[in-house]
């Protein structure tokens, strides 16, 4: 392991161009329509369940 402090160059000049935005856009997008397909799946076992714990005989 090394004790040397060597100073890394930083390069301050990147700019953020339209097509390093739109791929965070889409993985955004791709991220709630999974939640989304999660979620109605989650409420569709637990109807299921409330459904099947029913009580029929009333």
């Amino acid at each position: 392991m090394s004790t040397d402090k060597d100073e890394l160059p930083i390069e301050d000049d990147f700019a953020i161009t339209e097509d390093d935005a739109q791929p965070q856009v889409e993985t955004a997008k791709i991220n709630l329509s999974k939640r989304r397909t999660i979620d109605n799946l989650l409420e569709e076992r637990r109807l299921q369940k409330q459904l099947a714990d029913f009580d029929f005989d009333l």
